[in-house]
């Protein structure tokens, strides 16, 4: 049985800290859209007017908030678990009578939901700047739920394994950043050359995206049943790493 008082306790803990940095959590993200629909919606769309019969600003718009989503969740999530670490408070949480299995559905829950919440804002502000129309709603939201689940975990593990605040930062700005940027969030890897084109299908965050603009435009890169399937993998690998560091009490039991 899953002890959902102690899951609703972490769980509204974390929420209840995104409300205290409300402006840094949820406005930001809101800026940062305007700032790249000005740059590249006003720039580089009116020199490109259509992307496989899409306009520029409606094509780019999965992207972006594949970026936010992305780069949040990871963020969230790290944060949530490292602060515990740092602080000491996270061996309270592990010598009451909870699982493993319910401390992560509270941690990464709250960091998804809070991408969540943040990915819904920038679909409202996108609205505001093009003619949005999201031909499969429903693969929408599901893909939108996976990609901040997976990457929550991915963040989860972040934290667990960071000793500093400066480890804490380093995965989303040199790795998580740049796959999304040459993930083809603002253009089709099929503007490519052949090899970069075969290059970029390595790159995981090309499935994520490719899927979610599919579920826009009915416009992708791959297939919609690769791009699931890979969301599906990623996360499946997440959990089994997570899984081990609990087993092991990697960087919980020092």
């Amino acid at each position: 049985m899953i002890n959902t008082h102690a899951v609703k306790v972490i769980y509204k803990y974390e929420m209840l800290r995104a409300w205290d940095t409300i402006m840094q959590s949820f406005a930001s993200p809101v800026i940062s859209t305007v700032l790249y629909f000005v740059v590249f919606g006003s720039a580089i769309g009116s020199r490109i007017e259509t992307v496989e019969g899409v306009s520029y600003g409606a094509f780019i718009v999965p992207g972006l908030m594949m970026l936010a989503l992305l780069t949040q969740s990871v963020s969230n999530a790290s944060f949530g678990i490292y602060f515990p670490r740092f602080t000491g408070t996270i061996y309270e949480v592990l010598s009451a009578p909870i699982s493993f299995v319910e401390i992560l559905i509270g941690y990464v829950g709250a960091a998804a939901t809070k991408s969540l919440i943040i990915g819904v804002i920038i679909l409202i502000t996108a609205g505001f700047f093009v003619d949005l129309k999201v031909a499969h709603p429903i693969w929408m939201l599901s893909f939108l739920i996976l990609t901040c689940v997976s990457f929550s975990l991915l963040g989860f593990i972040i934290g667990l394994w960071a000793d500093n605040f400066e480890k804490l930062q380093l995965i989303p700005m040199l790795v998580i950043t740049p796959l999304v940027f040459l993930g083809g969030s603002f253009y089709t890897i099929d503007m490519l050359p052949p090899v970069w084109q075969t290059v970029s299908l390595f790159n995981p965050v090309v499935y994520l995206i490719s899927g979610f603009r599919w579920s826009f435009n009915e416009v992708s890169d791959v297939s919609i049943e690769l791009s699931l399937a890979m969301v599906l993998l990623f996360s499946a690998i997440c959990l089994l790493i997570v899984w081990a560091m609990f087993k092991t009490g990697y960087r919980l039991k020092q």
